[in-house]
């Protein structure tokens, strides 16, 4: 299909100034070529009534309610684009609602699981073993992403200090506490590099770089193995979950949790508030008269 000027004229302002990547561009285009053979015009002359069409035919077909939003959102930003243009005079797709998408709830470990996890990386030899014990220590202890986790400088967590100052996405710093039991397994990890002086706490294959993401996953995946756990359920991103969880089921707030894990809006937070139900449902049983037997 042939790609016509307004839909040519966005595709570049993609690549140019927002630097979208050759997968990303592709699957712009082929949401717009998409939604204008359903048009069997262009999607530039679409009415918010025919996006509205084209959502129910979408539908219609089965497709998820995530394919259809992602699909509007596209549609949105192309429409923003022609009217920040003067193309069009307004956006169709702007007042349109979003395909209601199912409540994704994150993996996540029990307290006796860290344990387990924690006992296999102790019997881990070699700087292999520091890493990991020193990983799951840092991350269960402040739920960091694991990006914060690798970027760590070598002399982190090297002072008495009660606190970490971290800086995140978006360059938002925040500050987490700090366990004893991860300062004490830093403090390994750095004697287990002997004389070398790397420049991150989790060094890399070269001692000036961090390891990769994927070095670091498959780390926690061999303690899964040894812990007797299905590796595929564990990742860092699930340890920051069973941080933020397990607080909650200890008595911690959202909007405590919200700064612990450097959420800038309070609703990424919500998708733990099933574990606040379930902790004020044991209170209501535990000490509501009517609950009493």
């Amino acid at each position: 299909m042939t790609i016509d000027g307004p839909t040519e004229a966005f595709l570049e302002m993609l690549a140019a100034e927002r630097g979208a990547a050759r997968n990303t561009l592709a699957a712009y285009q082929a949401d717009l070529e998409g939604f204008s053979a359903f048009l069997r015009g262009p999607a530039s002359q679409a009415s918010a009534a025919e996006i509205g069409a084209y959502l129910e035919a979408l539908h219609a077909d089965g497709l998820s309610a995530r394919t259809a939003a992602r699909r509007l959102s596209s549609l949105r930003q192309f429409f923003l684009f022609l009217l920040r243009e003067g193309m069009r005079a307004d956006n169709p797709a702007q007042e349109l609602a979003t395909p209601r998408l199912p409540q994704s709830l994150p993996k996540n470990l029990s307290e006796a699981e860290v344990d387990q996890l924690f006992v296999a990386a102790r019997a881990i030899e070699g700087v292999p073993g520091l890493k990991t014990l020193a990983g799951l220590e840092i991350l269960y202890a402040t739920g960091l992403r694991v990006t914060e986790l690798i970027s760590l400088p070598a002399a982190a967590l090297a002072t008495d200090a009660a606190m970490l100052l971290i800086k995140g996405k978006g360059g938002r710093e925040r500050i987490v506490p700090l366990s004893d039991a991860a300062k004490d397994a830093a403090l390994a990890l750095r004697a287990g590099y002997g004389n070398k002086k790397p420049r991150y706490l989790f060094a890399g294959r070269d001692p000036k770089q961090p390891m990769t993401r994927q070095g670091f996953a498959l780390l926690l995946k061999a303690a899964a193995l040894k812990a007797g756990l299905d590796p595929a359920r564990l990742s860092p991103h699930v340890l920051r979950h069973a941080f933020a969880s397990h607080l909650l089921a200890h008595g911690a707030d959202l909007r405590s949790l919200q700064k612990l894990l450097g959420h800038a809006d309070i609703a990424t937070t919500q998708i733990y508030t099933h574990v606040l139900a379930e902790r004020l449902q044991l209170l209501v049983q535990a000490h509501h008269p009517l609950a009493q037997g």
